[in-house]
């Protein structure tokens, strides 16, 4: 029997015309090839990098040969999903010593999700485009040694750029085949409860490094 859903949380930030983004990239264009005034229908045309909105970074982001997001294995996008609560942290750079409410509650293939309260600050501003807590690879290290499948992260990227303009966490978590995921809004409903079921679906890109997706937070009745 199928589990009736009893909780499903929306974890995506919306993409649209203009919407926040890596600095150095082109900003997402939305256009019009149908309206309705003119056609009676509607088709928009979308211009943007994959690593746009919440988002996936697959292994070929930063290896030459890595896994594109077309060939990764659909477990990868779900599974069991920790909140850590990093909203207190007095620094740009999460390091495993931030980690340590994590002992004896993380377990393999689980899916870790890092809430700085940087979705709250999206936006065309100094803080959200530059100044978001990021993974380092130290961290980095601690999360490939606990055996996790995916970390999520509410800033603009699992790295920052204070540590190699983001490659140090990716270079580590994407060559152990842990899929990150980036901008996912997080708020306080996520503390609720200690555990959540998590999706988090790309589009089947052929060829690329990332992909938007839409990531939802579940529970289930325990009946």
């Amino acid at each position: 029997m199928i589990p009736k859903v009893t909780k499903l949380l929306d974890l995506s930030q919306p993409i649209y015309h203009i919407c926040p983004g890596w600095p150095t990239y082109k900003l997402t264009n939305v256009t019009y090839e149908a309206m309705f005034a003119l056609q009676g229908y509607n088709a928009e045309r979308i211009d943007m990098n994959s690593h746009t909105g919440t988002h996936l970074d697959a292994p070929f982001h930063f290896f030459e040969n890595g896994t594109t997001v077309d060939k990764m294995p659909l477990e990868d996008f779900q599974g069991r999903g920790i909140v850590l609560d990093l909203r207190k942290i007095k620094t740009m750079a999460i390091e495993p010593k931030h980690l340590k409410a994590l002992d004896g509650k993380i377990r393999k293939d689980d899916i870790l999700l890092l809430y700085t309260g940087w979705a709250q600050k999206r936006g065309f501003n100094k803080e959200y485009l530059y100044e978001w807590p990021y993974i380092t690879k130290a961290a980095a290290d601690w999360m490939v040694k606990q055996g996790i499948r995916c970390v999520c992260i509410d800033g603009l990227s699992a790295g920052g750029w204070p540590e190699g303009t983001g490659a140090p966490p990716h270079f580590v978590l994407l060559s152990h085949n842990v899929v990150i995921i980036e901008e996912v809004y997080m708020d306080e409903q996520l503390l609720e409860e200690d555990e959540w079921y998590i999706i988090g679906f790309p589009l089947k890109l052929q060829g690329f490094g990332g992909s938007p997706c839409r990531v939802v937070a579940m529970q289930f009745a325990t009946e």
